[in-house]
């Protein structure tokens, strides 16, 4: 069954595609939802000009997600936890503590944009990485110090 998504729709296609799925899907997932209209020529015709419009809004969205990324990229946090032999945390650094910081520092980030590439239990130097946008990625230095100590090693 051939239909024209009005949204994005995460690994089916984007706003104004045209799509063949099964009817089962159409049906009960992206019609209902009204994630998706009929292939009639009026349709294509409302798709087109919102497909337009969506473009412009993502266009000024990455612009913005750009502008964020240049105030992000220079920032650097510091965090003191309590830590055991060989320098392992009691616990470990959230993306919650991250976020904390980062609104204590002025920055308002959401946390599901919070990415670590491994949950930090060390104490050490780490990378958080912050998608902003589809293809902008802006990173941020963590310093993991145990309680007491000033500089990072």
């Amino acid at each position: 069954m051939k239909v024209i998504l009005t949204a994005d729709v995460e690994k089916v296609g984007n706003l104004g595609d045209v799509i063949e799925v099964k009817k089962g899907f159409a049906r009960n997932f992206l019609l209902p939802r009204k994630y998706a209209v009929a292939v009639t020529a009026h349709n294509v015709a409302l798709m087109e000009n919102k497909k337009k419009k969506h473009l412009k809004q993502l266009e000024i969205e990455k612009l913005s997600a750009e502008e964020q990324k240049q105030k992000l990229e220079g920032i650097s946090i510091t965090i003191s936890k309590k830590a055991g032999e060989n320098d392992v945390l009691f616990g470990s650094v959230t993306t919650s503590e991250l976020e904390k910081e980062l609104k204590a520092m002025g920055v308002v980030v959401e946390k599901k944009k919070l990415h670590l590439d491994e949950p930090i239990k060390r104490l050490g130097n780490y990378t958080l990485k912050i998608k902003l946008f589809k293809d902008v990625e802006a990173e941020i230095k963590i310093a993991v110090l145990k309680d007491g100590d000033v500089t990072p090693e």
